[in-house]
This record gives structure tokens, C-alpha cells and sequence, in this order.
């Protein structure tokens, strides 16, 4: 299964819009999604504080700021198909 994750946090309005395009799509494309608070980690903070919303597919960076459904749509088609 396609994994995501989504680097955020709390009070970010383009996280909260990336994260409905996600939740979205996923009934369409099923993943499994894991939400990241930046804010809990330094490291990770430091990271993507001027990044986030940042949106991985199988750890690999795909969107920064905002997420385009259609794209993320055949990102998912394509990983979703047996290799």
C-alpha cells in the first residue's frame, strides 16, 4: 500500500487545505496517511518550517505549499499498479 505522510502543524491553513485534498483523494486512491506535527520535533522543525505543508509518497518529497489533486491522483495511479 502507498504510504503518505504530511509534514505540518497546528493553525497552518494550507496544511489544513493540503489535508482535505488528501483525505479526499483517499477515497478514491486508498493510502495510508501519516501526519507529522513539526512543531514535536526540532530537528524536523527546523527541517520544513518555511516548507509545509510537505507531502511525502513512500518517503519520497512530492509537494511543498500545496498539493495539485490531479497530480497526486496519477502519482497514486501509477504507484498503485503491480511493478
Amino acid at each position: 500500500m502507498v504510504k503518505i505522510t504530511i509534514y505540518s502543524k497546528k493553525d497552518c491553513h494550507l496544511c489544513d487545505i493540503a489535508m482535505e485534498t488528501l483525505l479526499k483523494t483517499r477515497k478514491e486512491f486508498p493510502f495510508s496517511l501519516i501526519e507529522v506535527d513539526i512543531e514535536k520535533d526540532k530537528e524536523i522543525f527546523e527541517k520544513y518550517k518555511y516548507l509545509i505543508p510537505v507531502i511525502e509518497i513512500n518517503g519520497e518529497k512530492v509537494f511543498t505549499y500545496k498539493v495539485n489533486e490531479a497530480e497526486l491522483k496519477t502519482i497514486l495511479k501509477l504507484k498503485s499498479q503491480p511493478q
